[in-house]
């Protein structure tokens, strides 16, 4: 079982599906095993990359027919059609994939969770309902925990691939709540495999030093507060700016690292109109900033999420809802303090672990300006880095992922 297949719809840039699919590749290819990667959009080594433009969420058809299914309850015989026809140019392109690497074992990456690509989805289940072909599908979110996907046209199609319940495929999920739902919606069996970073591999230097703070105009004693997310309404990234305008800064700045992203730009402009009544600048740097520990393929910008962490002085993480909590992790690893709303999974999957963190419920306060101005001073700020790397490497290291992933591949054997 050496030859894996990692299929999803964009394996490539900033995102969590893409960052966790780099750290599943990472180790599997030291413990022994040779990756290829399936998908519309790929950062990954030409060599072992099979690329299908139709695959992406992205592709116009596709966004079409995503159109088409959602909102609605209803669907024309002429979509269905469609559906049929583009799964099966689908699943003729994964069965070419699989015998041109000669694929032993396949890695859904969320594309068997959230439905984003109906007919890729459809196509892959098929193709390992044919096949019997050994697969761990790893689900980073599902469609229930997604407002905009509840109203639809294809039940049908979500019941029987997103995710399907094929004796062949184990599923993992990344939290404790997904867990218990996989089981009572679809009665189906799981393993958490929580998101992980390389604990092991202390940070470089910073490649750039101080020019991203140079070049954003901050001085030596100004503070630079970073928000490592994606514009996105789950991301409550207003909670931020009020933190940023309650802090009286000398440079009130609130750095955002992604753009928009896949859900529109309605949120963003909002969050600008909000942070300009405030007197707060949002200054968004996703053109500026590229992937750092992922496959690099090709990279274009100045700068990268390394360079980022390193020059911030704070990390806000405000979510109102994350599947696990990729920046949480990162702001850990580089040894940032880090404002944090106790949304569900951190509350239940990360909060018990001890991390020395600035909590909130839902709105900033004083009591939270307090609490970071302590945690700021050089003594406690060296106190809390230690405590939380320590227990980063104890409970999501790439080891830990080891002891849980490599199990479920050898099982199939």
């Amino acid at each position: 079982m050496n030859k894996i297949g990692f299929v999803s719809t964009r394996i490539a840039g900033t995102d969590g599906v893409t960052l966790e699919t780099y750290k599943w590749y990472q180790v599997l290819e030291r413990n022994g095993y040779n990756c290829y990667f399936f998908a519309g959009e790929l950062d990954t080594p030409s060599e072992r990359s099979f690329l299908e433009p139709k695959a992406h969420f992205e592709d116009p058809e596709i966004q079409e027919i995503h159109s088409a299914c959602f909102g609605t309850t209803t669907r024309k015989r002429s979509l269905s059609a469609r559906i049929q026809e583009l799964k099966d140019h689908l699943k003729l392109r994964l069965y070419e994939f699989c015998r041109e690497f000669n694929i032993e074992l396949l890695i859904p990456e969320n594309v068997l969770a959230i439905p984003m690509n109906i007919p890729l989805g459809l196509a892959l289940t098929e193709l390992i309902a044919e096949t019997g072909m050994p697969t761990v599908a790893h689900h980073h979110d599902f469609s229930w925990e997604r407002r905009r996907f509840l109203i639809n046209a294809v039940q049908d199609y979500l019941q029987c691939a997103f995710p399907p319940n094929l004796r062949c495929v184990c599923h993992v999920v990344i939290n404790s709540a997904a867990s218990r739902q996989l089981s009572h919606r679809r009665g189906i069996s799981n393993v958490i495999v929580p998101n992980v970073f390389d604990f092991a591999s202390p940070p470089p230097p910073a490649p750039n030093g101080k020019l991203l703070r140079e070049e954003l105009g901050f001085e030596d004693d100004d503070i630079f507060v970073l928000q490592p997310t994606r514009i996105v309404p789950r991301k409550w990234i207003e909670r931020a700016v009020e933190l940023i305008d309650l802090m009286k800064l000398k440079r009130p700045q609130l750095v955002v690292s992604h753009e928009s992203g896949d859900e529109g730009d309605l949120y963003a402009k909002r969050v600008l109109e909000y942070a300009q009544r405030l007197g707060v600048e949002v200054v968004c740097i996703g053109d500026k900033v590229g992937s750092a520990h992922t496959f690099q393929a090709r990279c274009d910008k100045k700068y990268n999420m390394d360079d980022a962490y390193q020059n911030a002085d704070l990390v806000t993480y405000p979510s109102g809802y994350e599947g696990f909590g990729n920046a949480f992790l990162e702001a850990i690893y580089f040894r940032k303090p880090i404002v944090v709303n106790r949304y569900s999974i951190f509350v239940e999957d990360i909060e018990p672990c001890g991390f020395e963190v600035i909590s909130f419920e839902s709105f900033v306060t004083q009591e939270i300006l307090d609490r970071i101005k302590l945690f700021l001073e050089p003594e406690n700020l060296k106190h809390m880095a230690d405590i939380n790397y320590k227990l980063g490497k104890s409970y999501f290291s790439y080891e830990v992922l080891e002891k849980r992933l490599l199990p479920l591949i050898e099982s199939f054997r």
